[in-house]
């Protein structure tokens, strides 16, 4: 092979590595909302080893563990976030990271609210993906961070006995 070809294939490799890498590190910021319509924070989405990193910075939640899912529909209509649709779940399995039957792809671990309302945390979403395939936050246009008043059980269909959709945002490309 001729040096110039072989520098040729090298450069295009480190173009496609960097813009690969690029990709990797892309995020996309979900604004929550209440009910009525009131900012509870924001979520940064970006992918992680296996699934997709969630870091909460939330307010004026009530304290104490919450469940979080990602719902199908990008639509956040208060006051119940009914709209949102249920859990991502393209494989059609039961619900809860710790049903053998399961989990949905929406499916994540509970976080904490502290005592002044507020939470800093970040949650891992280990069946989603930020690419274009059936697990994907983006897929058919987007879908729905959804907050829960209650702590999921991890096991319980159809959303762990969660109880209401307290807070709602949208996951779509920007």
């Amino acid at each position: 092979m001729r040096l110039h070809n072989i520098l040729a294939i090298a450069g295009s490799l480190v173009i496609s590595f960097a813009f690969s890498a690029a990709a990797q590190k892309a995020t996309v910021k979900v604004d929550l909302s209440d009910g009525q319509g009131k900012s509870v924070g924001t979520a940064e989405l970006s992918p992680a080893g296996q699934g997709v990193s969630i870091s909460l910075n939330l307010m004026n939640l009530t304290p104490g563990e919450h469940a979080i899912h990602v719902h199908t529909v990008a639509k956040c209509e208060g006051p119940a976030f009914t709209t949102a649709g249920p859990h991502l779940n393209p494989d059609m399995k039961h619900h809860g990271l710790q049903n053998p039957e399961g989990p949905h792809a929406g499916d994540m671990p509970n976080f904490t609210v502290a005592g002044d309302g507020t939470a800093k945390a970040t949650v891992v979403a280990p069946g989603v993906t930020m690419g274009e395939d059936s697990h994907s936050v983006f897929t058919n246009g987007g879908t729905a961070l959804v907050i829960h008043a209650n702590a999921d059980d991890m096991k319980s269909d159809p959303a762990g006995n969660a109880g209401a959709r307290i807070a709602c945002g949208l996951i779509v490309k920007k």
